[in-house]
């Protein structure tokens, strides 16, 4: 009894053991649990509102990053397109700019502060003649592009303009045109330099010939017609841009010693925006109502030209102020053709041979159709070039 006693005893020893150290064992996990949460859990809890009041701000700062980035870029491509334009633009040059190795730039300085000999003039400008130093002689347009008080003489991207124009001009080759061989750009005008051509101008052949001192047969006057439309075609369709002339007139086809012609002032009269260009006789009836050129009015100032080599008559001739004649020289030439009495018209110094009488009349019919009031009504230089050549073998 006294051993069952004892063993109780042990049991419940034990048992109490089992639970002292058990309870101690949760003491220390619980105390150890809390001091873990107190490291974790913020003081102040997060809230649904803190949490979209930071998506917001982030949503805030990624918006001004690109935003900021596309204006920087946008300043950037800026700067970077003005540094190369401005590297790329072309430089005013000073001093002679010369085009032919037979001209230096002293001996043209030279030759154009000496006294000149006046070949003629125009409305945008004057034609001398003068002698280089080594005996070559030329032909030098004071060009005036500007008027006088304008602002546009001092400005310097008017000045750069006018100044790629000349040297795409004088980039231009072709039979029937007057090269640019140089120029010289000065305070207020340009001094252009040419070949000097001793026959002069078709004006002053054409003067030559109604004064009787000089004979033209219909071969050389159709060689003349058929070398100018071949230059304006290819001014027309052979350059670009386009070219166009805007000031053709007699005075403005120069006739060398076999009488092949060569178109001159050639696109200047673009770079002289203020210039009316409806006061030449050889002006088209759109110059004086709304001013639009284009190729096809070329084409009329052509017909008005074939028409001085067919009949032998100036539009300034008092005969046209007549009213019998039509008032100029386009409808008095149509009103002939249309009664058939087109030969009426015909100079008599040329009259001849059959034939050439009949290729005469075809070319009166082509001189009416470039006359036309309405540019659309007129054929454009590509198809003149056939038209004539035909009418003759060059």
């Amino acid at each position: 009894m006294g051993k069952r006693r004892y063993r109780t005893q042990i049991s419940n020893s034990k048992d109490t053991s089992s639970l002292l150290f058990l309870s101690i064992l949760c003491l220390y996990y619980t105390s150890a649990h809390c001091q873990e949460s107190r490291k974790v859990t913020p003081p102040f809890p997060s809230t649904p509102t803190h949490s979209k009041n930071g998506l917001e701000r982030i949503l805030v700062s990624i918006f001004l990053g690109v935003l900021t980035g596309l204006a920087g870029a946008v300043v950037f491509a800026f700067v970077v397109r003005f540094l190369v334009r401005y590297l790329k633009r072309t430089p005013i040059l000073k001093g002679p700019v010369i085009f032919s190795p037979k001209i230096t730039p002293k001996s043209l300085q030279s030759a154009l502060e000496n006294e000149n000999q006046l070949l003629g003039s125009s409305s945008n400008g004057k034609y001398y003649r003068t002698v280089l130093d080594n005996g070559l002689t030329i032909a030098v347009k004071r060009f005036e592009p500007f008027e006088i008080g304008s602002p546009e003489r001092q400005s310097k991207s008017v000045k750069r303009r006018i100044q790629q124009e000349l040297e795409m001009l004088a980039s231009l080759r072709h039979r029937n045109l007057m090269s640019l061989r140089a120029y010289v750009r000065e305070p207020d005008r340009f001094s252009l330099v040419y070949d000097c051509v001793p026959t002069g101008s078709l004006e002053d052949a054409m003067n030559r010939v109604r004064e009787n001192e000089l004979q033209l047969g219909w071969e050389v006057r159709l060689r003349i017609a058929v070398g100018v439309i071949k230059g304006l075609r290819y001014l027309h369709f052979d350059c670009a841009p386009q070219i166009l002339h805007y000031n053709l007139k007699p005075r403005n086809v120069i006739l060398d010693a076999e009488f092949e012609p060569r178109l001159t002032d050639f696109g200047l009269a673009k770079l002289t925006p203020n210039l009316d260009r409806a006061t030449s006789g050889y002006s088209a009836p759109e110059c004086f109502q709304n001013c639009r050129y284009t190729d096809k009015s070329d084409v009329f100032s052509f017909g008005m030209i074939l028409g001085v080599l067919l009949t032998g008559r100036d539009p300034t001739d008092p005969f046209f102020g007549e009213t019998a004649s039509g008032g100029s020289l386009g409808p008095w030439l149509r009103h002939l053709q249309q009664a058939g009495e087109a030969r009426e018209a015909l100079d008599k110094s040329i009259l001849g041979e059959e034939v050439e009488e009949d290729e005469m009349l075809m070319a009166v019919r082509i001189a009416v159709v470039c006359l036309s009031d309405m540019p659309a009504d007129r054929p454009s230089s590509d198809e003149l070039v056939p038209m004539l050549s035909q009418l003759h073998s060059f």
